[in-house]
Order: C-alpha cells, then sequence, then structure tokens
C-alpha cells in the first residue's frame, strides 16, 4: 500500500514537472512572443494589484472598485465609437478605460462621501449604467469587435504597446502609493482620527479611489471587467491569514498575484483555456483551501 502510495505522488510530482517544463520551453520559444509579453504583463501587474488590492480590503469598498471597474466598458465603448465614425485612431479603447475610470472613481467616491442614504442605489445606477451605455455605443458602431476579451480578458493579446502603457500606470500607481503611504493608512483605518489631525481626507480617500480606478484598468487587461474584483481581493484576503503588518500583507499579496497569474497562463495556454477565467478559477480554488485549512487550525 505504501508503494503504490509513494508510486502515485511520484508520478504526479513528474507530471508536474513536465508541465512546467513545457511552459518554460512555450515561453522562451522564438515564436511565442506574446506568451513572453504576457507573463511579463502579469508580473508588471501584480505589483499595483498588491499595493491597491490592500487598500481595498483593509477600507473594505470591493463594491466601489466594482461600480468602477464595470463603468470602464462605457469609456471602452466611447473609445471604439469615436474611432469608427469620428475618425479619431488615436483614442485608444485603454485611454477610454482610464478616463472612464477615474471620473466613475471620483462620482463614486463623492456620492459615498456625501449621500449617505442613497449611496447604493446611486452607485448601483452608476455600475449599471457603464456597462449599458458602452454596449449601446459598440453596437453604434461598425464592425465586429470581441467583447469577450473585455468582458473576461486576454492576457495573451498584450502587445509591446500595451506593456509600455501599463507600465507607465504602474509606476504612477507606485510612486503614489509610496509617497502618500501613512496618509492612505491613515484614511483606510481610522477616517475621523486623520480628520482631526489636520489631514484632508476627503482628499486623499478620491486619491485613493482614482489609485484603484488605474489599477481597475490594468486588470482589465488581464482578466476583464466581470471578474475584476476577484484577482483585486483573493491575494489581499489570503495574504491577510499570515501578514502581521500593512507592508507584509502588500508584499505577500503582489507575490500571491504574479503566481496566480502565471499558474493560470500556464494552465490556459496547456489546456486551451480562457486565460482570465482560469487565473480567477485558481485563486478561488486556493482561497477556498486555505479558508478551511485556516478554520480547522483555530479551532
Amino acid at each position: 500500500m505504501a508503494i503504490k502510495k509513494w508510486s502515485v505522488m511520484t508520478n504526479c510530482a513528474m507530471s508536474e514537472g513536465i508541465f512546467m517544463i513545457d511552459v518554460a520551453m512555450a515561453i522562451m520559444d522564438p515564436d511565442n512572443l506574446f506568451l513572453r509579453y504576457a507573463f511579463i504583463m502579469g508580473g508588471l501587474a501584480a505589483i499595483s494589484f498588491g499595493i491597491i488590492g490592500t487598500f481595498v480590503t483593509i477600507k473594505r469598498i470591493g463594491y466601489l472598485a466594482g461600480a468602477i471597474s464595470h463603468s470602464v466598458f462605457g469609456g471602452i465603448g466611447l473609445a471604439l465609437f469615436l474611432q469608427v465614425n469620428a475618425g479619431l485612431t488615436w483614442f485608444d479603447p485603454i485611454l477610454g478605460a482610464v478616463l472612464a475610470a477615474i471620473t466613475a472613481a471620483v462620482i463614486v467616491g463623492l456620492v459615498s462621501l456625501h449621500a449617505k442614504e442613497r449611496e447604493d442605489t446611486i452607485i448601483g445606477t452608476l455600475w449599471a449604467v457603464g456597462m449599458a451605455s458602452g454596449i449601446l455605443l459598440i453596437d453604434m458602431t461598425p464592425g465586429y469587435f470581441n467583447l469577450s476579451s473585455y468582458l473576461f480578458g486576454d492576457i495573451l493579446l498584450i502587445s509591446g504597446k500595451d506593456l509600455l502603457f501599463v507600465g507607465c500606470l504602474d509606476a504612477i500607481v507606485l510612486g503614489l502609493s509610496i509617497l502618500f503611504f501613512n496618509q492612505f493608512f491613515s484614511v483606510c483605518f481610522d477616517n475621523e482620527f486623520t480628520a482631526l489631525r489636520g489631514i484632508n481626507t476627503t482628499f486623499f480617500y478620491l486619491l485613493l479611489l482614482i489609485l484603484t480606478a488605474l489599477t481597475v484598468v490594468l486588470l482589465v487587461r488581464v482578466v476583464g471587467i466581470v471578474l475584476v474584483i476577484a484577482l483585486l481581493t483573493i491575494p489581499p484576503a489570503i495574504a491577510s491569514f499570515y501578514a502581521k503588518r500593512l507592508w507584509q500583507m502588500m508584499l505577500f499579496s503582489i507575490l500571491l498575484c504574479a503566481a496566480f497569474t502565471w499558474a493560470g497562463l500556464g494552465i490556459s495556454y496547456a489546456f486551451s483555456l480562457s486565460s482570465g477565467p482560469a487565473i480567477i478559477v485558481l485563486s478561488g480554488a486556493v482561497y477556498l483551501v486555505l479558508i478551511v485549512i485556516h478554520k480547522v487550525l483555530k479551532s
């Protein structure tokens, strides 16, 4: 019995090793430039995901990030509409997504601060209208557009231009997060005390939402609009089991996000699956298993 069990474990380990070697060889293949771009994208984006995802999880504003992410589709639809109907070829869908995300972040932030009674209704309306307006604009645009790549992501379509754009957004998010780390930390944990210390909490709360909006745009390229909340919150949620300090939680989140993205990419490439859903299912499965283990250990 012990020999049989050892044989099964050995075969599993060998299969996993062969799978990793196959993926590594595919990445190094000169004909698979798109796959290398995808893995670079996963590593770059993980930095912003881990940092901003930690703030979103600690502040418990995942629903606000959801409204922002769905509003992005309106900006994508507007960009495609203007490209075809107005001849604005420079108006890239990602640029439209950035503008829509920032606008939605400011609106959502002001609503959450000043319209407490109707906050859920207004945010829900913004969520739905953003998606609906994007679909209508695309309906009015001649030609065929692969909407699934925006809704569920397709990191395998990343280009060199996309990497440059993502790198710039990543630098902005990382730079501002480091520069205003203490202010963001205070706003997330004790908003009232922070205000009493003379810090402009409204400004830094809106700035945090704008950084969240930029990170959402990065996530759209990886896992799409529909699945964006999962990758933004699952790595920090797992990291919270093991981290004792906020910076540790961010670091663990970055590493987890990169690991999930790379592993999901490898699985999607090897088995011809959609990359975005593969990444999310993998990260969700790991999260559920760790929740069970964490509960068992605490009991």
